[in-house]
């Protein structure tokens, strides 16, 4: 003896509707915005790029390519709990996965210890720190939500 399922159009309606709410959201961009400069006048997305793949002078120091495939496998699970948390709130809830996506790549930047700097670099910043020297390129990671 076989189960019957009758109507379903209420259901339907309803995960339309809820389908609707949370692919409005819009598209998430994280990491380094258009216009972002630091206060020499420099782009901040060409300084990551520049530490993201070496210069002639300066290995690559991949932290973003790093945050990416250490952290990406999460990033799923946190847009459902954000979801949730949100009920079912596209943009705002890719507003939450953009914030503690910018944490992972500030975080990354923050946790670069190898290759070293050079020693005329920790010469002249006092310290062996790759990747910040006054923390302008990781405190230039941001996100936005664009419809």
């Amino acid at each position: 003896m076989g189960s019957k399922i009758i109507g379903g159009k209420k259901m339907h309606l309803a995960l339309g509707a809820l389908e609707q709410k949370i692919t409005s959201g819009g598209v998430l961009r994280v990491g380094f915005l258009e216009g972002s400069k630091d206060p020499t006048g420099t782009s901040n997305a060409q300084k990551a790029f520049w530490n993201e793949f070496g210069t002639r002078s300066a290995p690559p120091r991949p932290f973003f390519r790093t945050t990416i495939a250490q952290q990406s496998k999460d990033w799923g699970k946190k847009l459902g709990a954000a979801l949730k948390a949100t009920n079912y709130d596209g943009p705002q809830a890719l507003g939450l996965l953009g914030q503690s996506m910018r944490d992972d790549v500030e975080n990354s930047i923050a946790q670069w210890s190898t290759p070293g700097n050079a020693p005329s670099t920790v010469k002249r910043k006092g310290f062996d720190k790759p990747l910040v020297d006054k923390g302008d390129m990781q405190r230039a990671v941001d996100y936005e939500v664009k419809k």
